[in-house]
């Protein structure tokens, strides 16, 4: 394994420093786009091998059209595997948050759901606490439910949604609901509790028959640990020395809602367009979805249900959220007013994704 790892260290140092023109694919972009797609070009290859990046996507489109999709690196070091951004699946993280959310606003676009009514009229069973809270105020994570804590983030038990919930459920409350902003994954292990209880069928078969078969997002599946996936990337993480070595291994399988999904850039532009102009769900259901829920004082906490909810330097507005996992760095940005999006996804943990994101956003909402 050593060898291994020194190997894969080495294939990443030359990588990232001697090579002027890594290997990648992309899409042909609109001619009038040429000059922000070589702009942005630039600015991800600068990124990948200041970050030390083994494999990067990027896809951005423009009323619902792609008009920028590049891949560059490799998803596996050891395969020498290309990055392909139609194909190729990265861990995509907290980012599975928002694909739940659409999930959530079906069940209630279909009677089934009510997204402020009592966690516990959907899982009756699930334990008692000193306050009662609701599906929304654990969507927008102000029910008060604890985030990871020690090493639960490395946890590599085989466990489903239900068993997983075993972490957290008997622990307290952090604050009575309604009253303070802490986020919390856990509290999206519960709602997929929650869709597969009121669905009647298991989270992930939900997902696939009314989220990403709908959508066309034929690349986008829960990650169950050892499957063989043929366009899966490998996870890497950086050492303190800086060199790149292989993650430890996980299993998200039990968080799935919170953060276990697989996808490819080009997925997750689909779904992204979707929030924009929704075909599955009417306008004032995703209107929720990503107006800021304020707490009993009366601030503001720029999350609604499943979306980060902000503005852009224009004062138009941004619908985001990242992801962090191991070998994974990710981020989905949406521009209603200007009818962009931009996905980029890596396999690299702790990657400074935002960044490159603010980059890109300069680039294309001028």
């Amino acid at each position: 394994m050593k060898k291994l790892l020194f190997v894969i260290t080495i294939l990443a140092y030359n990588f990232c420093t001697a090579q002027s023109a890594p290997p990648k694919r992309s899409l042909p972009p609109p001619s009038n786009y040429q000059k922000e797609s070589d702009s942005a070009s630039a600015i991800a290859l600068r990124f990948l091998q200041k970050e030390k990046i083994p494999g990067l996507a990027i896809a951005v489109s423009k009323n619902d059209g792609i008009i920028y999709s590049i891949g560059l690196g490799y998803g596996d070091l050891e395969k020498q595997s290309k990055v392909d951004p139609a194909k190729t699946q990265f861990r995509i993280a907290s980012i599975s948050k928002s694909l739940t959310a659409l999930a959530l606003a079906k069940l209630v676009e279909d009677g089934k759901l009510n997204f402020n009514t009592s966690i516990y009229a959907y899982l009756p069973n699930y334990p008692k606490k000193k306050y009662d809270f609701t599906v929304k105020q654990v969507a927008g994570h102000i029910a008060g439910i604890r985030h990871y804590k020690g090493k639960e983030f490395l946890l590599n038990k085989k466990m489903n949604i239900t068993e997983g919930l075993s972490i957290f459920k008997n622990d307290p409350l952090l604050f009575k609901p309604g009253t303070d902003y802490k986020y919390s994954t856990y509290g999206w292990n519960l709602l997929s509790e929650v869709v597969q209880k009121t669905a009647n069928q298991p989270f992930s078969i939900y997902m696939k028959n009314e989220v990403f078969e709908p959508l066309k997002m034929n690349n986008t599946v829960l990650e169950i640990a050892d499957s063989i996936v043929p366009h899966k990337t490998q996870f890497y993480k950086k050492t303190n020395a800086g060199d790149i070595i292989i993650g430890p291994v996980v299993n998200n399988e039990f968080k799935a809602a919170g953060g276990g999904f697989l996808s490819t850039v080009n997925d997750l532009i689909l779904f992204g367009n979707e929030i924009i102009n929704p075909t599955l769900v009417n306008n004032k259901i995703v209107t929720e979805l990503v107006t800021s829920q304020v707490i009993n004082d009366g601030k503001k906490t720029n999350y609604g249900i499943g979306f980060a909810t902000n503005t852009t330097k224009k004062e138009t507005h941004r619908y985001s959220h990242s992801g962090g996992g191991i070998g994974a760095s990710s981020l989905l940005l949406m521009y209603p007013e200007e009818k962009v999006v931009i996905v980029i996804l890596s396999n690299l943990s702790n990657a400074k994704i935002k960044e490159l994101g603010n980059q890109l956003e300069q680039i294309f909402l001028k």
